[in-house]
């Protein structure tokens, strides 16, 4: 099997070296960080923390030096999905791709490159502290589903499923994953803008009484959106919220739209907190709080110009 990985930041770094650890898997990886892409090359690929392991496997720069592969794992910013699709959708001429993003909206944008497309919700979380090394803060599982308006086949499906729980990323292959997908969403919008406006780790946002209210309300919304689909959580968001406040969980974990906004980069709130807005709109719910923290969070950016 032969698996590219698209974006290898953090979350696509743990897939990448975690799989490259199987004998019968060929991983490649396409990043545009050179210099992470030169130390994946010369050093192997490094994850630290959580769990250890260093994964040996090709990583390019360049597009079109990818070969023909079976599956792709889509792990950019929510923001680059076309745009790394339009560059490497050659790869996956006669392969499925699966989404492990945050937000709405990247299978879409993935389908309009490739013909058969993988819904998917991972929850390990990390960050890239070095070229060729990244820390592994978070563990968790991976659901994967078919997208449906243009599927994989359940057989290929359950087959990437298959591989990244033996590489140690545990996966469950599912016949409908937006539950799981529309779970993650709720909490991502629900805690990580809040994060990123106040500069607190996860567990030091749910430790202030006022902070948690607010969570809750983004909840509460979130939840409204995904129940006028038709989507019925797989999980209450709010004790995944809880559990990953704990100080053996992710207490100091710091959200990735904090890293973005530390870093001063592009922030994923149009494809969060935007989205459920956008389909909120679309489907007659209103959402006040999540258009307050997209406004507030573009107007961050706005202030780094």
């Amino acid at each position: 099997m032969r698996v590219c990985i698209v974006g290898c930041g953090a979350v696509g770094s743990l897939f990448a070296a975690n799989l490259a650890g199987l004998e019968d898997v060929e991983v490649w990886a396409y990043d545009l960080d050179r210099a992470h892409v030169d130390a994946i090359n010369a050093d192997g690929l490094r994850l630290t923390g959580a769990g250890e392991a260093l994964g040996r496997l090709s990583a390019t720069a360049h597009a079109a030096a990818l070969p023909p592969c079976e599956f792709g794992i889509v792990a950019t910013k929510a923001m680059h999905t076309d745009a790394a699709l339009a560059a490497t959708a050659h790869a996956f001429a006669h392969g499925a791709v699966a989404s492990v993003q945050n937000g709405v909206g990247n299978e879409e944008a993935i389908a309009r490159h490739v013909a058969r497309v993988i819904r998917g919700t991972t929850f390990p979380a990390g960050k890239i502290v070095a070229p060729g090394v990244v820390q592994w803060d978070v563990k968790g599982d991976t659901t994967f589903g078919p997208f449906e308006p243009s599927p994989a086949a359940p057989a290929e499906i359950e087959r990437l499923a298959e591989a990244c729980t033996r590489s140690g990323m545990p996966t469950t292959a599912v016949a409908d994953a937006r539950p799981t997908q529309w779970r993650k969403v709720v909490f991502n919008a629900a805690t990580n803008p809040v994060g990123a406006l106040t500069g607190l780790t996860h567990g030091r946002v749910c430790e202030r009484s006022d902070l948690r209210a607010l969570v809750s309300a983004l909840v509460d919304e979130g939840k409204a959106v995904a129940g006028a689909q038709g989507i019925v959580l797989d999980a209450d968001p709010e004790e995944l919220i809880d559990h990953a406040a704990r100080p053996d969980v992710a207490y100091e974990h710091k959200a990735s739209m904090l890293q973005d906004v530390e870093a001063r980069r592009s922030t994923e709130i149009d494809f969060l907190n935007g989205g459920i807005s956008r389909i909120g709109r679309e489907l007659g719910i209103p959402t006040p709080l999540n258009d307050a923290v997209t406004a507030l969070v573009k107007g961050l950016e706005a202030s780094w110009s």
